[in-house]
């Protein structure tokens, strides 16, 4: 555990009404996180202090340095005045290799794409999740981003962080994560599932953000075959999902909403089906 906030009181002067008054808001905390394999810094995010394990365990996994959650020997959380060093111990052989991957690595960089070299690298190939056999209906859509919007107190006091759930059909959330950065927040998501012991295959993977590609390539990886979200959608996120055999779907609105790619998965009616 360590000992940080995720959101601080500030004070400030709001206009409101024509009237002008001064007072406190609640605004989310937001710090440098390194990821350390072997003693060596990775990465380094500016992020929520919260839910480390789960960021370390998604983040691992989304940037391809582990493929299972059996691969990490263990996580040590250390707390500086600077930031939070998450120093992340992983078995021999995938140790091994990621030290032969770092010796060509042009250096890491900030949020979304880390450690990449070349622009075959950051519109990589994702898991083809076309053969997930999971099926939604239309209550499902809408009732996973409605839960996902009632289960953020980080976003409820601050209005200032994204969300990411993932969603069972029929049956509810099973996990949601908050992070100042949208990235992170899937990040966090995705180890808090694989922690769980579960496939991304179960479920659907929903969002407060907007769909950018990279967005496509996590859930993919985590091996979810729906991804949803409130706002919309880019154009590369749209045929990196449609080549990866995924349904997306954006805009969701209340009980509207807009589906893009492989749209079979998502049907009318009142049962869902995961198979």
């Amino acid at each position: 555990m360590i000992d940080r906030p995720t959101r601080i009181a500030v004070r400030r002067t709001a206009r409101s009404g024509g009237v002008v008054l001064s007072g406190e808001r609640i605004v989310p905390e937001e710090v440098p996180i390194a990821f350390s394999y072997g003693g060596s810094t990775h990465a380094v995010m500016m992020g929520t202090p919260a839910d480390l394990e789960d960021f370390a365990i998604g983040f691992s996994l989304t940037e391809g340095i582990i493929s299972d959650l059996g691969q990490v020997a263990g996580i040590e959380i250390v707390e500086n005045e600077s930031g939070i060093d998450v120093q992340i111990a992983l078995v021999d052989d995938v140790a091994t290799a990621l030290t032969a991957r770092r010796r060509s690595m042009a250096g890491p960089v900030g949020c979304g794409l880390c450690g990449i070299e070349s622009i075959e690298q950051a519109v990589r190939k994702v898991p083809d999740v076309a053969a997930v056999s999971l099926k939604a209906v239309y209550r499902d859509i809408v009732e996973a981003v409605a839960l996902l919007n009632g289960a953020q107190p980080l976003h409820r006091e601050t209005r200032a962080v994204h969300g990411a759930g993932f969603y069972l059909p029929g049956k509810g959330l099973l996990a949601v994560r908050e992070d100042v950065g949208r990235h992170n927040a899937l990040d966090k998501l995705c180890g808090a599932v694989i922690a769980e012991q579960r496939s991304g295959a179960e479920g659907i993977v929903a969002v407060t953000s907007r769909l950018s590609v990279e967005m496509v390539q996590k859930a993919a990886i985590l091996g979810s075959s729906i991804l949803v979200a409130i706002s919309a959608p880019t154009a590369l996120a749209i045929r990196t999902a449609d080549e990866a055999g995924m349904t997306l779907v954006a805009l969701v609105r209340g009980e509207d909403f807009e589906i893009f790619t492989h749209p079979h998965r998502i049907q009318p009616g009142s049962i869902s089906d995961v198979a």
